[in-house]
């Protein structure tokens, strides 16, 4: 069998990790892929291992606007599939406009479908971009002979919307190992001595709510708390703005808050191993990366309690209300005083994380893209 895999639209940090994560951990061999054939632009195809049963392809298209990109899939790649004797065509993402048969998507946007995320972004031309991205999602996901989902809560949410669909199946990502690998290299600090450590690593958005974290370590200190907050991802527009406001007014002279901007994935493992807490405050989420590499490293977590946070951290967190000032400041009062929750969470967590491997998530990508093609055939 040979598989085609669109990798066009991968330009964010996830998927583009998951795209590589899953040619550089699996055998498509193991499975009856004789062939894998990848589209993507030169960067993303500059990070995939060059290896006998893969074809990279590199469309000029893919390298210019995203106007071009778009029309590139909808003209030619079902062409370009054809012309490589796919037996089944992947994207990667679910905004495509290819109609090749058949078809698996990936569901991996969920602001569209999570009831009250798009209210963030009020009367915008962002919101108007994915108000047209969802029509695109929609139109895919009902097409396509197969569609993956990260998680079941993201399942049954996009389901809900769009009915029962084709055929589905819930392949989570994995966890690059270096995070499992990583120790804690921090002690929990006595009174009197150094800071508390807290860590937050997410894009600055509108549904991430750093704003609220920022008050909440602010309303820590005030009640006699030492507690330092970093905060990791890059960011802009309206949510920079509201993050910017909230520090001027809670600690214009940066004595306790570090805004760290993006920082590159290599660094994270040693940056999370150094910290004390890992809060994640976000209410809108497909499967949070960030969160599960926090679980891998083994830290104390207070996690929102919003979309599929529940379902991934379970019993190993504790959980707040991301708008809820009052809230986020009870949650993370919690860990900071008391010293067996904060041990047993994150011990809790650390064996969670082992259930998410790219060994896994390639292998079950590839058996179900095979399955897809098999299915096909015998009609």
């Amino acid at each position: 069998m040979i598989i085609g895999i669109d990798a066009s639209r991968n330009r964010s940090g996830g998927a583009i990790a998951h795209v590589v994560g899953i040619i550089s951990a699996g055998n498509p061999l193991a499975h009856g892929i004789r062939e894998v054939h990848v589209w993507a632009y030169k960067k993303l195809l500059d990070a995939l291992p060059d290896l006998p049963w893969l074809f990279k392809h590199n469309p000029p298209e893919l390298e210019r606007s995203l106007f071009h990109q778009m029309w590139w899939q909808f003209r030619s790649l079902a062409k370009s599939a054809k012309a490589s004797k796919c037996d089944v065509l992947f994207s990667s993402d679910a905004s495509t406009f290819c109609r090749f048969r058949p078809l698996v998507v990936m569901s991996q946007d969920m602001l569209q479908y999570e009831p009250g995320a798009m209210r963030h972004f009020g009367l915008s031309k962002k919101r108007l971009k994915m108000i047209a991205l969802l029509l695109v999602q929609n139109r895919a996901m009902r097409f396509a002979d197969g569609v993956i989902f990260l998680t079941q809560y993201t399942a049954k949410l996009v389901q809900k919307k769009l009915g029962l669909l084709n055929r589905i199946e819930i392949i989570p990502h994995g966890i690059d190992e270096v995070f499992k690998e990583q120790q804690i290299m921090v002690e929990w600090p006595c009174i009197g001595e150094r800071s508390i450590r807290c860590v937050y690593v997410s894009h600055v958005e509108m549904y991430k709510h750093q704003w609220v974290v920022v008050k909440a370590i602010a309303e820590l200190r005030r009640q006699g708390c030492n507690i330092n907050l970093t905060l990791i991802g890059g960011g802009s527009g309206h949510a920079q703005e509201l993050l910017y406001k909230q520090l001027l007014v809670s600690d214009p002279q940066r004595l306790f808050v570090e805004i760290m901007g993006f920082v590159n994935h290599d660094k994270l493992p040693e940056l999370l191993a150094n910290s004390d807490l890992f809060v994640f405050a976000s209410s809108c989420e497909n499967l949070p990366i960030t969160l599960l590499e926090a679980m891998a490293v083994g830290l104390p977590i207070a996690c929102s309690n919003r979309g599929p946070m529940p379902d991934v951290l379970k019993d190993a967190g504790i959980y707040f209300d991301p708008e809820d000032l009052k809230s986020v400041v009870e949650a993370i009062e919690k860990i900071i005083i008391d010293a067996d929750l904060r041990t047993t969470i994150a011990k809790r967590a650390k064996e969670l994380s082992h259930q998410y491997s790219w060994d896994r998530c390639s292998a079950m990508t590839y058996e179900f893209l095979a399955s897809i093609g098999r299915g096909n055939a015998k009609h």
